[in-house]
C-alpha cells in the first residue's frame, strides 16, 4: 500500500529533523527528488518518495 498524503518542506523537515529552509536548499542545490505535485505554486511530494530519498541518502559523518 502506498502512501499518497503529500508532504510540504516543513513535513519533510520534521522528517529528518531539520529546518524547512534546509530543505528547500537540498531542493535547490539538487538535491532532493522533484516534486510530485505542485500546488497554488507550492512543491510537494508524496511519504513514499521522501522515504525512499531518506533511504538512499548517504549517511552523515559523525552523527
Amino acid at each position: 500500500m502506498t502512501d499518497g498524503t503529500l508532504w510540504s518542506y516543513k513535513d519533510i523537515a520534521a522528517h529528518i529533523q531539520v529546518q524547512p529552509d534546509t530543505v528547500r536548499s537540498y531542493r535547490k542545490h539538487g538535491l532532493l527528488p522533484p516534486p510530485d505535485e505542485v500546488l497554488n505554486g507550492k512543491p510537494h511530494w508524496y511519504g513514499d518518495t521522501i522515504r525512499a530519498w531518506v533511504a538512499s541518502r548517504p549517511r552523515n559523518r559523525g552523527r
